[in-house]
């Protein structure tokens, strides 16, 4: 495999496990499992949010309200595949 195809899929499924860590942290702090007042929970949430809500922000500007429920981590994630496939595509397609 290509160093530089190996480097963007690993990077894409990087941030894919971001996206879901994020969503599961937060849901662990809605249902008040995890205190946000501890420092280590703190940090590790201040980081996932400063990663993830650049790309999340314009997906929930664009989505319509559903109700406190918020999709936009599984709009991302889909995105993020069809581009890891794309870039997959596209190798193949050029150097093959």
């Amino acid at each position: 495999m290509n160093p530089f195809l190996w480097l963007i899929t690993t990077i894409i499924d990087l941030y894919i496990w971001i996206l879901i860590a994020s969503a599961v942290l937060s849901w662990l702090v809605v249902f008040n499992v995890v205190n946000t007042r501890n420092p280590i929970v703190h940090s590790i949430g201040d980081f996932l949010y400063r990663v993830t809500e650049p790309a999340l922000r314009p997906i929930r500007n664009i989505m319509p309200s559903l109700g406190g429920i918020d999709v936009s981590p599984v709009i991302l994630i889909i995105g993020l595949l069809f581009l890891k496939q794309l870039v997959f595509w596209l190798y193949i397609q050029i150097f093959i």
